[in-house]
């Protein structure tokens, strides 16, 4: 499974928030706001401050996508 936060940054957009905006508000270390814009795991508590901010679901802030595998990686 691979994580996106495409619907975050999406929303930040739609509120004219910043990611700085977000992680000084959220306060969330500057290494976790760099993770997230490499598409990677965060913590739980990380998207629980992020969506009780932001009013909303976790799932309206990050999704998971299952990675598409090779056809010899599905054979092997």
């Amino acid at each position: 499974m691979k994580v996106s936060y495409n619907k975050l940054w999406k929303l930040l957009i739609d509120r004219k928030l910043s990611n700085a905006d977000l992680r000084k508000a959220v306060e969330i270390a500057p290494n976790t706001m760099t993770k997230m814009r490499k598409d990677e795991e965060v913590s739980m508590s990380v998207l629980l401050k992020i969506a009780s901010y932001l009013d909303c679901d976790i799932s309206d802030i990050c999704e998971f996508r299952k990675e598409d595998k090779g056809k010899d990686e599905r054979n092997a």
